[in-house]
């Protein structure tokens, strides 16, 4: 069980299949869980997966585990990530795992674990994580049955998308992951003329890997978007919570100028709202929400991590630049690519302008993307002290929230430690070239040796 400790990361459990991630371990997982919600007064789960090769085998092993500890559990089946949030709030069950990687390559896979309307994370998941590895199992006769829920799920994203008159050509691209399964009769349904690239499901993800933040996944995209002259194109990662969007124009709308145009529409609705700004998003966007009359913030990277705070304060929207976007003033709150794009074909389809002429009014600025550093696990932390310090002495404006975040009067640059994988995350924003040179070079300087590619 000394595997366990690697697999189980701050916001979900995931390593490589066979290796990290066994079955044996699998079932211990779903007894702790079993374990942990018995005794919170639980008697019920619920499962799903997506469309990776070893979901299935990891979905029976998880079920075997929940019902030996007494657990009554409803198989979903194959479904991506937000029809599983959907699947709690319907049954009015507090508990479940789904079995996906997310966007990790193929030869990966983990568990997401919701619990009484949230992602758990950190200590929670620490605890799931000591009844494992004592074995301090409950001990039952649960029972498993299927249930299907897709259409269920399909009827309510319909009912709250109803987009206006104009007829929107949209290009999609799933990258073969478990999105392509359910967006097309959705847009169907919508009145769009959907054009699909990749859209079959294939767990070998032979054409590119179903993740929208990489700019190399969004080429084929970009082209048919180009070719078949869409008014947007609309790419989703494997387990369907994150979105990519490429404009009219063939450029790529990142998550931070994406919330632009959700905030446009929702702050006047909420005016003084708290508006959670995740530490990646460009500036553009800060300036923004104050312009809208919001009250912007910075806090932590990380779906649960974010969820748990809309909660906290109540909020009505935020969203990260990995395309998670989290709907709470006419959703549930949870991150759904699928619900997202709805949202953003709704303001599409009430103008008449151009979704690149939407943004046209935003100041210029020159942003890097996310840039992902390779570094070992155990030299992260003190890698962003090392950046901490050397920033801090270019300026005192520092956000510490989440890694260091060191803002300058022409832009700023950001160092924080990955949640995920072995890697830093590195990324900077100036108001012109010059700007955007400098600030990179001061981030390079503070990360030295470590190479910035």
């Amino acid at each position: 069980m000394d595997r366990i400790d690697k697999i189980f990361k701050e916001y979900d459990i995931r390593g490589i299949y066979g290796e990290e991630l066994t079955d044996e371990i699998a079932i211990a997982i779903g007894k702790a869980f079993g374990t942990y919600i018995k005794l919170k007064g639980e008697a019920k789960a619920i499962v799903g997966m997506d469309n990776r090769k070893s979901s299935s085998k990891l979905l029976d092993c998880i079920t075997e585990g929940l019902c030996s500890t007494g657990i009554d559990v409803i198989n979903i089946g194959m479904v991506i990530t937000p029809i599983f949030y959907y699947s709690i709030i319907y049954y009015n069950i507090n508990a479940g795992i789904m079995v996906t990687a997310s966007h990790n390559p193929a030869q990966y896979n983990g568990f997401k674990i919701q619990y009484m309307g949230r992602t758990l994370y950190g200590a929670e998941l620490q605890e799931i994580k000591k009844i494992a590895i004592n074995k301090e199992f409950a001990k039952g006769n649960g029972s498993c049955k299927n249930q299907s829920i897709s259409e269920f799920y399909i009827n309510m994203i319909t009912e709250k998308i109803r987009l206006g008159g104009r007829k929107l050509k949209v290009a999609i691209d799933a990258g073969n992951g478990t999105a392509g399964l359910f967006i097309l009769p959705i847009l169907e349904r919508l009145g769009c003329e959907a054009i699909p690239i990749y859209c079959d499901s294939n767990p070998d993800f032979p054409n590119h890997f179903p993740d929208p933040t990489r700019v190399e996944n969004m080429q084929d995209l970009f082209k048919c978007v180009k070719e078949r002259q869409a008014d947007v194109g609309l790419g989703f990662d494997g387990d369907g919570d994150r979105l990519g969007v490429i404009d009219d124009k063939g450029k790529i709308i990142w998550g931070d100028k994406l919330m632009v145009l959700f905030w446009r529409e929702i702050l006047p609705k909420y005016p003084k709202s708290d508006a959670i700004v995740e530490v990646k998003c460009s500036d553009v966007l800060v300036e923004e929400i104050k312009r809208l009359g919001g009250k912007p913030f910075f806090y932590k990277t990380g779906h649960s991590l974010i969820k748990a705070k809309m909660k906290e304060l109540n909020a009505v929207f935020t969203g990260e630049m990995s395309g998670h976007m989290f709907f709470a003033d006419e959703y549930f709150g949870y991150d759904d690519a699928i619900y997202a794009a709805g949202r953003l074909l709704r303001i599409l389809s009430n103008t008449d302008s151009a979704l690149h002429e939407l943004l046209a009014d935003l100041p210029k600025s020159y942003a890097s993307p996310e840039i992902r550093v390779p570094c070992p696990e155990q030299e992260k932390a003190s890698y962003v002290e090392k950046a901490r310090k050397e920033l801090s002495h270019i300026t005192s404006d520092i956000v510490d929230v989440d890694g260091v975040r060191a803002r300058f009067e022409d832009g700023w640059g950001l160092v924080r430690a990955s949640n995920t994988g072995p890697e830093l995350i590195v990324r900077y924003e100036g108001k012109s070239a010059e700007a955007i040179s400098r600030i990179r070079k001061a981030i390079e300087r503070s990360l030295h040796p470590l190479k910035i590619e």
